[in-house]
């Protein structure tokens, strides 16, 4: 187990009030625990996203594209806080000034792994630049690219595969930020991923 799967993670009840903690490694094991996470999407002047494509060596959903960065605050470690570290630790970025735009809970199985995301995300905008440094860690990310979120919003329905199955309700918070948060999602058991039902908002 990697040092980041045996660190304590935040589990919460669908209101997002704290009731425990467990590992990250034992929270993402099938049926998967609801727990508190993180979702940052880094935004420059024209809009438009960053996306990093996760790399190979992730335990959950390896090497498709998702939001700039995410993870997990430890317990009682608010997801600002935590995002701000991640933001070093995987991408080499300087201090970001980060917005929570709304919260997204959802539920998805990953095929290759067998690995389960069930998270309540925090998701969170920061103002940056393009042209600032990064330094892109390359056991946390494969490649980065620059996009604009209404086209991806599209692409996302075209070739949901391709992307963490978290990034689509991610993008609708910052499309529509502090929208409504809907009731929770409902999956059968064993549903793969791409075929799963998530809340209203979701990919």
């Amino acid at each position: 187990m990697t040092s980041r799967e045996s660190h304590q993670v935040e589990l919460v009840d669908d209101t997002g009030r704290a009731v425990g903690e467990t590992s990250v490694s034992a929270a993402h094991q099938p049926p998967g625990q609801l727990h508190r996470a993180f979702s940052v999407l880094l935004v420059d002047p024209d809009g438009r996203v960053l996306l990093q494509r996760r790399a190979a060596a992730k335990t959950r959903f390896p090497l498709r594209w998702a939001n700039s960065c995410c993870g997990h605050p430890t317990p009682g470690q608010s997801p600002v806080e935590a995002a701000t570290r991640r933001l070093r630790e995987e991408l080499g970025a300087g201090p970001v000034e980060l917005t929570e735009v709304g919260v997204y809970v959802y539920y998805a199985e990953d095929p290759v792994t067998g690995r389960v995301e069930f998270e309540y995300d925090h998701v969170l905008r920061g103002e940056f630049r393009p042209d600032s440094p990064l330094r892109p860690h390359p056991d946390e990310v494969a490649e980065l690219r620059w996009v604009d979120p209404v086209g991806l919003a599209a692409d996302l329905d075209a070739d949901p595969r391709a992307y963490a199955p978290w990034l689509g309700g991610v993008v609708n918070r910052l499309l529509n930020p502090n929208g409504q948060l809907a009731g929770p999602a409902v999956v059968p058991p064993g549903l793969p991923a791409d075929d799963a039902p998530e809340r209203p908002g979701g990919r």
